[in-house]
């Protein structure tokens, strides 16, 4: 456990779906509550073996963000970027998983063509990094207010950035599965990274497209609202609620509910504490 777990600070829920119509799941999930760590990976529909890219994905993120927050000194400014180290480790680990996921298709004849979205966050210091390709969201409910935080990486999300659709129409669009970025496509990919600041009392949620491609969003705003003294029971609560309303696709959902603050400890004692920790 590291030094200034999260636990009873952030409560955290995750659950994952077949759904109605597919006959396997392809998301991944993965968490590990003391550094404030999500993960979510939807495999894509169309693509082969989108189970093992999505579970390499979790499987590489989970590992390597581990073994950064036993082995780094975190909370400090990355002087290149400018970002946090936990968002340099969370855009590295998703360079990583791309590259892995990319020779296992081009050297796995069963695996030739698979790919996956990816949305992972990451909280500290009272703020929360989050990376994410593809079209897997994060979306943050806070003062009454739904906010979904991270941009689609699909056509349909270009196409509202130019104008050719307002976001309600976009939410009734049929056009809504093609992502522009995934990983193991390409050698390379572009990773989006953002940080936020987090307050108490904040509710985060991960989602593959299974949930708002078959809920809308002032329905997963209700959900969270009307169930949010149990964070499992808003989670199959908005399960049921894809299911209910076809359930065409895998779904998964993470929630984390911010409990208190929950400052890094700075200074000369806790710099000694760390000395001795290792």
């Amino acid at each position: 456990m590291p030094a200034h777990s999260l636990r009873g600070k952030i409560d955290f829920a995750e659950l994952t779906d077949t759904g109605r119509v597919r006959e396997h799941n392809e998301d991944a999930i993965g968490s590990i509550p003391d550094i404030g760590l999500m993960v979510l990976a939807d495999g894509m529909g169309g693509y082969n073996a989108g189970e093992v890219a999505s579970g390499i994905a979790v499987q590489i993120v989970t590992d390597l963000a581990a073994e950064a927050a036993d082995r780094e000194e975190l909370n400090e400014i990355d002087p290149h970027s400018g970002l946090m180290r936990q968002s340099i480790i969370l855009r590295d680990a998703v360079y990583r998983s791309n590259k892995i996921i990319y020779q296992t298709a081009q050297s796995q004849t069963h695996c030739e063509g698979m790919g996956t979205t990816i949305v992972a966050c990451m909280f500290y210091d009272d703020k929360v990094s989050i990376a994410h390709v593809g079209d897997s969201r994060a979306y943050r409910l806070r003062g009454g207010q739904l906010e979904q935080i991270t941009l689609d990486h699909s056509l349909l999300q270009e196409l509202v950035d130019r104008g050719f659709y307002s976001h309600e129409e976009a939410q009734r669009s049929t056009n809504r599965n093609y992502v522009t970025r995934a990983l193991g496509v390409e050698p390379t990919v572009e990773v989006e990274v953002n940080e936020h600041d987090v307050l108490p009392d904040d509710i985060y949620l991960l989602c593959s497209d299974g949930l708002p491609d078959m809920v809308e969003d002032d329905d997963i705003h209700l959900t969270i609202s009307t169930f949010n003294a149990s964070l499992d029971v808003v989670g199959q609560q908005l399960i049921d609620l894809a299911n209910d309303h076809g359930g065409r696709d895998n779904v998964s959902v993470m929630l984390a509910q911010v409990k208190e603050a929950f400052p890094a400890k700075r200074g000369l004692f806790a710099k000694l504490a760390g000395m001795f920790r290792s």
